[in-house]
């Protein structure tokens, strides 16, 4: 079988790319449906873009990779897309834009778009090579080999996160077969698990979640922190989780408005005989006051020196701990690291390497932050590959 352009992976980047590939384009799936990322993501509603992608926001061996394809096709480029399709939609906190509906309206946006492209599902990759003219690739489909002989791979097969649905490495072997080098991956949008003593006090805390600033070495971010049975989640800590290395320790602000200082200064004038605990917990979970207060004297408001409330204060602004790791990919929402940009163009996503060889969306060394990047680099680099593939018809 014979095709222009043949692209692996059939989610974001791949239908993206589809889209705008041009005439006579396969795109194969090891899946049942198209787009599984994109259905469960958002709780069911996509958070499928951000208005406030920069490229500053995105992690890579090269941070100046990105910046092209994101200035070429933006996040104002999908939404005209989004809302040409009729899809409403709705910003939520810092930017996030998610659909009034169903994720799956975005598959079907984007389905629509590929048309007439062929899309055949519960299809296996085996054999991948190049004879010098085109790509040959051996499919299974239906207990059935086929080889596809192609002008133009697309590499979309995402990274390792989410295992469950599938999720394999497909992308980096076939990339280091035709020369490209690999950036180590790992889980990144990840909660951090704890282990032995420094588990016990946030295990007693499971379930609490409060607005926190979480900081490492290299950044902070002000979001909601949850306490889990192992350790720590919430979208301060996933953001966090993609700048941090494995043994850094990282602190917890459980007051990032700097309010609980002056609010036991008030008391002490107008509530002289409460109990600090009391005044901290109008501003925090009680659980959480109770564990950080517990051990103290049982002193009244009154009874405080300014020393002694700044020292409190410290205690919630300055909560250093040391993760023993993390969920790993198996909870991941993206993966760090892959395939190295410096073998690629940054406007075309071809590969220096192998002509006609493109690598697009997860599986490159490109990782945005929480709250609908990682999408908008899907979309963006699907777009630029599809450009490119579709102005050499």
């Amino acid at each position: 079988m014979n095709v222009n352009t043949l692209i692996l992976g059939a989610g974001a980047a791949g239908l993206m790319c589809a889209a705008h590939a041009g005439a006579d384009t396969l795109v194969i799936d090891h899946a049942k449906s198209p787009g599984e990322k994109i259905r469960i993501s958002g709780g069911g509603r996509c958070n499928f873009t951000n208005l406030g992608i920069q490229p500053e926001r995105f992690l890579s061996e090269n941070p100046h990779f990105a910046k092209s394809t994101l200035s070429r096709y933006t996040q104002w480029d999908f939404l005209d897309l989004v809302e040409r399709h009729g899809i409403a939609w709705h910003e939520k906190t810092l930017g996030q834009l998610f659909c009034d509906g169903k994720a799956t309206q975005i598959v079907d946006m984007l389905l629509a778009e590929m048309a007439p492209a062929q899309l055949w599902l519960r299809t296996e990759v085996g054999e991948v090579s190049h004879d010098g003219t085109r790509f040959r690739v051996v499919l299974t489909r239906e207990g059935r080999n086929t080889t596809v002989s192609a002008q133009i791979l697309v590499l979309a097969t995402g990274g390792l996160s989410i295992p469950k649905m599938g999720a394999t490495g497909l992308a980096y072997r076939i990339a280091s077969q035709f020369g490209h080098g690999l950036i180590d991956t790992r889980a990144g949008l990840v909660p951090f698990t704890f282990s032995g003593a420094p588990l016990d006090p946030l295990k007693a805390l499971a379930g609490v979640a409060a607005p926190a600033r979480v900081i490492c070495e290299t950044a902070a971010f002000d979001e909601a922190l949850l306490f889990t049975h192992r350790g720590l989640s919430g979208p301060a800590v996933l953001q966090i989780s993609s700048y941090w290395s494995e043994g850094q320790s990282i602190t917890l602000n459980l007051d990032p408005e700097d309010k609980l200082a002056a609010a036991l200064r008030v008391a002490r004038e107008d509530e002289p005989r409460r109990d600090p605990a009391t005044i901290l917990s109008r501003h925090l979970p009680q659980r959480l006051v109770a564990q950080m207060m517990s051990g103290g004297s049982q002193t009244k408001v009154r009874q405080l020196s300014d020393s002694q409330i700044e020292e409190i204060s410290d205690r919630f602004r300055r909560w250093k701990v040391t993760p023993s790791g993390t969920e790993g990919y198996r909870t991941a929402e993206v993966t760090l690291g892959g395939i190295d940009t410096a073998g690629l163009s940054s406007k075309t996503m071809e590969s220096r390497h192998q002509p006609g060889l493109f690598a697009i969306g997860e599986a490159v060394d490109v990782t945005g932050w929480l709250g609908g990047y990682n999408f908008q680099w899907a979309w963006s680099s699907g777009w630029a590959a599809g450009q490119e593939i579709s102005a050499r018809h």
